[in-house]
């Protein structure tokens, strides 16, 4: 009994993180403190995340890399990245969400927004786990992100 309810203390503490103590877990190492990424291998997250948010298919992707990762080439205003991130689906639909919604508000990445931006919402992440063709690849990701135009 005592084990079940560490166990279920445990879980009510993880479920309770925040965006901006998930961000620092699990993407600061390689994206920066500040959003700032590091050049060559890991693209910024201050600016570009909310390039992406802007439009459906950009939205999508930043639920993709984080649940399946992501592998290959990125240009991103001129600047080459070619990490390797690892997938996140370990974490759940509202910790996700909470991860991307603390993304598209730090670091002035709020002054960014449009007007009409809605924040992700947990069933939004839900639903791109089981993408129509099955579960994607770090590599399928990183071919769909090439295919995003934005700067």
């Amino acid at each position: 009994m005592r084990t079940l309810l560490a166990s279920l203390l445990f879980l009510g503490l993880a479920l309770a993180q925040t965006g901006s103590q998930l961000y620092q877990q699990n993407c600061a190492f390689c994206h920066g403190d500040n959003g700032q990424g590091k050049p060559g291998a890991f693209p910024p997250l201050a600016g570009h995340a909310v390039e992406l948010s802007k439009t459906p298919e950009g939205r999508t992707h930043l639920i993709y890399a984080l649940l399946f990762g992501m592998q290959g080439p990125v240009r991103i205003k001129g600047q080459l990245y070619d990490g390797i991130m690892p997938a996140f689906a370990q974490l759940n639909d509202e910790q996700i969400a909470a991860l991307l919604n603390y993304i598209l508000n730090a670091w002035g990445n709020d002054k960014l927004l449009p007007r009409e931006h809605r924040a992700f919402a947990p069933a939004e992440v839900a639903a791109a786990r089981n993408p129509s063709g099955g579960r994607l690849t770090p590599q399928q990701v990183g071919e769909r992100r090439s295919r995003i135009a934005i700067p």
